[in-house]
C-alpha cells in the first residue's frame, strides 16, 4: 500500500528570498544522517525548478546528531565507502550535535528514527517542523525507522543508503512541489 508524502510546512519567510533550511538528525552524526545530507544535496542540485534555477540554490542542507558522543569525528568509514560506491563522491564531514538553541532556525528537520524524533521532541522541536525520513519514501510501508548501520557490515551501510536514497527522493520531490505551490501565489 502506498503512502502520501507528508506535506511541507510554508518556512516562516518567504522560500524565494532566504535558503530554505533543512537538518537531518541521527545519533552521533556520522553514519544516516551525514549520508542523507550528502543524497539531499545531490538531488537537489540535479533539479531544475519550474523557474530555471536549481533547487540547491534555495536549500542550506545540513545534519547533527542527538547527542556529542562523536563530536569533531569524521563520516564513518563505511558510509563514506557506500555512498562513493553509489557515485556520490567524497564529501568532507565533522560531526556535532544539535544544540536545543539552533532547533527554531531550521524550516525542517527530519530524524532518521522515532527514538530521534522524540528526543527531538523532547528538546523542543516545532512538531510542525518535524518529520521521519522514511515517511517521505511511499514504497517503506509500515517502516518508520532507517536502521542504524553503525555495528554493521558494508552491505548493511549499502542497505541503509539505498533506504536514505528512496526516501530522500521523495523528500525533493515533496519540495519541488512545496517550491511550485509557493511559486504559483
Amino acid at each position: 500500500m502506498s503512502r502520501v508524502a507528508p506535506r511541507l510546512v510554508a518556512p516562516p519567510r518567504p522560500i524565494h528570498q532566504l535558503p530554505y533550511r533543512i537538518t537531518f538528525v541521527c545519533t552521533g552524526n556520522i553514519c544516516r544522517s551525514p549520508m542523507a545530507e550528502v543524497i539531499t544535496r545531490s538531488l537537489a542540485g540535479a533539479t531544475t525548478l519550474d523557474d530555471g534555477t536549481s533547487l540547491d540554490r534555495h536549500l542550506v542542507v545540513s545534519s547533527a546528531g542527538t547527542g556529542p558522543w562523536h563530536e569533531g569525528e569524521p563520516m564513518h568509514p563505511s558510509a563514506a565507502l557506500a555512498l562513493e560506491r553509489a557515485g556520490y563522491g567524497h564529501h568532507p564531514h565533522i560531526a556535532h550535535h544539535i544544540p536545543t538553541a539552533q532547533l527554531g532556525h531550521f524550516d525542517l528537520i527530519v530524524a532518521l528514527d522515532r527514538r530521534h524524533q522524540q528526543t527531538l521532541r523532547g528538546l523542543g522541536a516545532d512538531p510542525h517542523r518535524l518529520f521521519l525520513l522514511r515517511s517521505f519514501d511511499s514504497d517503506s510501508g509500515a517502516a518508520a525507522d532507517v536502521p542504524d548501520p553503525y555495528y554493521g557490515d558494508d552491505d548493511m551501510f549499502s542497505d541503509c543508503r539505498d533506504m536514505i536514497a528512496a526516501a530522500c527522493h521523495g523528500l525533493v520531490g515533496s519540495l519541488v512541489a512545496h517550491w511550485d505551490t509557493l511559486s504559483a501565489v
